[in-house]
């Protein structure tokens, strides 16, 4: 894959499945680009496929001694990572050669979380009386009971759908699988599809097993799901910016406001490190002292720091 194709395959990526700003995305690609035009300046020009760690650590010495600020360095370092996973995830790459590479520390920003209010919004936003309403709405049950990522929703398959024990078996990160329960409510509309709207579908032979289909009985792509949630969430009048991932941190967020162990959290969601979940303990302290400040008369009138 050639450097300006893949800027452009990374630069709609950014747009429809990460669902950034246009500032955020111009930064990335102008990122990229910056990676791009370095590599040029080398001896070997090399290919985005063709990347290694070594590369890119020179590259990060370079841009380090160019002046650039923490928060700078720590951008392109996250752009760079986004880009090389985008290529992953469109089989250009089989790894990700800024997995390991560390950027300046830098304070968390809190994901953005849908309330369950919110999120029967967008359930009762869906036209059910619609061919894929049915299954829009099987998807949200889906991501939200589940916590799953875009990617394994995707890739959900009716043999790794177990009714009667109400787990679904994920395959996540590094095809690591794991097990899921999924919820009453998710359940009912998830076969609802399966046993009705589904089988209206002339199933493509390649997709026999795959849950989720379109009109034409082949799997879903990630972009297809990113587009129907932003129409739901516009339709339910939603001014968050919303994306299939939001589903997955109002899982986990719902989850610990709940009481709900870490570890179980961690394990639902397939973290590798509980530091990733670890995130969600700052939303729910954050949580906590929103209510305090709004219902306790001793507290009303301060603010959030």
């Amino acid at each position: 894959m050639l450097w300006s194709a893949a800027v452009r395959g990374f630069e709609t990526y950014l747009f429809l499945e990460r669902n950034l700003s246009e500032e955020s995305i111009k930064a990335y690609v102008s990122d990229v680009n910056k990676l791009s035009r370095y590599v040029a300046e080398q001896e070997a020009t090399l290919m985005p496929d063709q990347i290694e760690m070594s590369d890119l650590e020179a590259f990060l010495t370079w841009i380090a001694e160019l002046g650039l600020g923490r928060r700078t360095q720590a951008r392109i370092l996250s752009g760079i990572k986004s880009f090389f996973q985008y290529l992953i995830l469109e089989n250009a790459r089989k790894t990700n050669p800024a997995e390991l590479l560390e950027g300046p520390k830098l304070m968390r920003h809190a994901p953005e979380v849908l309330s369950l209010a919110e999120i029967e919004l967008m359930f009762s936003a869906i036209d059910l009386s619609h061919p894929q309403g049915t299954r829009n709405r099987a998807i949200l049950e889906v991501l939200y009971a589940c916590g799953l990522r875009v990617s394994e929703l995707v890739n959900l398959r009716i043999s790794g759908y177990f009714p009667e024990a109400g787990f679904v078996r994920v395959i996540g990160k590094s095809d690591k699988e794991r097990l899921v329960p999924i919820g009453a409510a998710a359940q009912k509309h998830l076969e609802l599809y399966l046993n009705h709207d589904r089988t209206k579908i002339k199933v493509d032979p390649a997709h026999e097993d795959i849950v989720f289909l379109n009109r034409r009985g082949k799997g879903l792509t990630r972009t297809m799901i990113f587009l129907m949630v932003k129409d739901v969430a516009q339709k339910a009048g939603l001014e968050k910016k919303v994306s299939p991932h939001t589903f997955r941190h109002s899982f986990a967020t719902h989850l610990v406001e709940g009481g709900a162990d870490l570890r179980v959290v961690q394990e639902m969601l397939g973290h590798e490190s509980i530091l990733t979940t670890e995130i969600y303990t700052h939303l729910d302290l954050h949580y906590l002292k929103e209510t305090l400040i709004n219902f306790h008369p001793l507290h009303q009138g301060d603010t959030l720091s």
